[in-house]
């Protein structure tokens, strides 16, 4: 696929060393281009550009930014019609252990209101970087499963197709509705991985055979 990623931080370069990993082809920016040139450097088929040339004739585009910084982001890239973004982001607070919004909507419901004319789709939001970055085998053998959720059928199979040939295992969690579920189960992962001090490794129910 050809792909656009927004952000340059842990998720973005994560995505960055995954997508070259597995032969996508990607146009990298963020808001210091000379980080994501430095960053696409390290990586075959990655190139980096400013916002409003790095959409170019890309088909998805991976949302890796804070949630606050998300609809900007996408807007500065341009016209979206028909794109499917992929949106990773979770509304955290400053500390990271709680959702700013939440219950009655979502921030990729947020987001798709913001950008109408794209295919918004929730997925990737469960996995820590580290986690992403190594790949989806864990300890045994397992393999690590993404939660995909969107109204658009057509943006939910390429996110299945995008994360299958990352490797992972996909689950079909239904509307974008339910990414207010998804997006509390991401806090819940933090507070363990971090908040519990059980690390980054720890996914106890998102792991299959």
């Amino acid at each position: 696929m050809k792909i656009t990623v927004i952000g340059t931080g842990n998720m973005g370069s994560a995505f960055a060393k995954q997508l070259s990993a597995a032969g996508h082809i990607v146009r990298l920016t963020g808001r210091d281009t000379g980080k994501a040139q430095t960053l696409a450097e390290q990586f075959t088929n990655v190139s980096a550009y400013p916002a409003s040339e790095a959409l170019g004739d890309s088909e998805v585009v991976v949302l890796a930014t804070p949630y606050d910084d998300a609809v900007p982001a996408l807007q500065s890239l341009g016209d979206l019609t028909g794109k499917v973004v992929i949106d990773i982001t979770n509304p955290l607070s400053a500390d990271y252990m709680s959702l700013t919004i939440g219950h009655v909507t979502s921030a990729s419901e947020e987001i798709a209101k913001s950008v109408p004319q794209a295919r918004v789709v929730k997925a990737f939001n469960t996995l820590f970087a580290q986690v992403l970055a190594d790949g989806p085998t864990f300890a045994n053998d397992q393999t690590g499963s993404v939660f995909v959720a969107s109204d658009s059928e057509r943006a939910k199979q390429t996110a299945v197709t995008l994360a299958r040939s990352l490797g992972w295992k996909t689950v079909d969690a239904g509307g974008l509705v339910n990414a207010r579920y998804l997006e509390p189960l991401a806090g819940f992962n933090i507070y363990l991985g971090y908040g519990a001090g059980l690390g980054t490794s720890v996914a106890p129910a998102w792991l299959s055979k």
